[in-house]
């Protein structure tokens, strides 16, 4: 068993590495930007990645079980005192060394960090796991998204509507409407803005459809996600 194994070390050297980078100064203004309750270390993005990725590559301090691995992302959001804290369990989720264990098991923790980030920098991040799992199991994830299209949490729903940013020609289109129609009537920002914003991503791929999806909802979407769907068409 290595010194790496159940994850306890790497969350330490993390802490440590991100706290030694610190710039206050810039935290102030982070924090300020992201209108965060949590404060920021102050360490610019390009920092961070630095700082995280020879940690996260490090053979010796590779988490060995899913569990150890699941608890470690947990330790670092849930015991977060700086933003960068639950930057770094992002990291740790979508880090390729444990892209295997990116599968319809993880899901449960995926909501509850969705959950409790309850913000965009951290649930757009998470959006981009929902969307490998999808891959991975279109149908049973794709009756998750339907539900959580219809969550009375908000970033659940955010989350299901852009959980396909990136999935091009393999977009379940009919999934797209799904997620997207219980949600039109909702005049919430970050619902309306991550309406336009699927759509938008989507009309790379096929402008014809996106157009008919403005066309047939025409009354009921709002005028920030028509103009974001429609943007470079």
């Amino acid at each position: 068993m290595s010194a790496g194994y159940d994850g306890s070390e790497l969350v330490d050297a993390i802490r440590a590495a991100l706290r030694s980078g610190a710039n206050p100064e810039r935290a102030v203004e982070q924090q300020r930007y992201m209108k965060s309750a949590m404060p920021f270390l102050g360490l610019t993005s390009p920092e961070r990645t630095a700082t995280l990725r020879p940690l996260l590559a490090d053979p010796a301090l590779r988490i060995e079980t899913r569990s150890g691995w699941e608890r470690s992302i947990r330790s670092l959001w849930d015991g977060a005192e700086f933003r960068e804290d639950r930057y770094a369990g992002l990291a740790l989720l979508r880090h390729r060394t444990y892209r295997s264990w990116r599968d319809p098991d993880v899901m449960p923790l995926v909501e509850q960090l969705v959950v409790t980030g309850a913000w965009w920098d951290l649930v757009d991040e998470l959006s981009n796991v929902v969307g490998e799992v999808l891959i991975v199991d279109p149908e049973g994830e794709g009756l998750r998204m339907r539900a959580w299209s219809e969550h009375d949490d908000l970033w659940l729903r955010r989350s299901a509507i852009i959980s396909q940013l990136r999935h091009r020609e393999r977009t379940d289109t009919d999934l797209l409407d799904e997620v997207i129609e219980p949600n039109l009537d909702d005049r919430e920002f970050f619902i309306r803005k991550a309406i336009g914003w699927a759509l938008r991503q989507y009309a790379r791929t096929d402008p014809d459809w996106v157009r008919a999806f403005v066309e047939r909802y025409d009354s009921r979407l709002s005028g920030l996600s028509r103009r974001e769907a429609l943007k470079h068409l």
